[in-house]
């Protein structure tokens, strides 16, 4: 085994049991944890499987194969920024939405107040 080899499957089991460590202690909840643990779980069968990362590596025409492991992190970080973009827009719209619904409740409710105001002074 040489050296990138081996720090490949160290960062890749670090990152797995990382990634779990933090699912149990729930500061990450589970369906933001699949697409974290389905990256570290190619690579580290890519660095493990050193015959099938030169095959991949050779079908996509990088000459150096531990790059293409560079590679699937990168567009498994790209992935999961896609995720987390949809989730903050689909969140953004919730935060909004309820923020008008309470406005329009504090809005109705001091009306209500003026109203049964007036009509105990008359």
């Amino acid at each position: 085994m040489t050296r990138i080899t081996i720090l490949s499957v160290l960062v890749s089991a670090a990152l797995l049991f990382y990634i779990l460590e933090m699912v149990r202690r729930r500061r990450l909840r589970e369906e933001y944890s699949i697409l974290w643990l389905a990256g570290g779980v190619i690579l580290l069968v890519f660095s493990l499987k050193n015959d099938w990362l030169v095959w991949a590596s050779d079908a996509v025409g990088i000459y150096y194969p531990p790059s293409f492991l560079f590679l699937i992190g990168m567009l498994f970080i790209l992935l999961i920024l896609i995720h987390f973009s949809i989730t903050i827009s689909k969140l953004y719209q919730m935060n909004k939405k309820m923020a008008q619904e309470i406005a329009h409740l504090k809005q109705s409710s001091a009306s209500r107040e003026d109203h049964d105001t007036k009509d105990d002074t008359s």
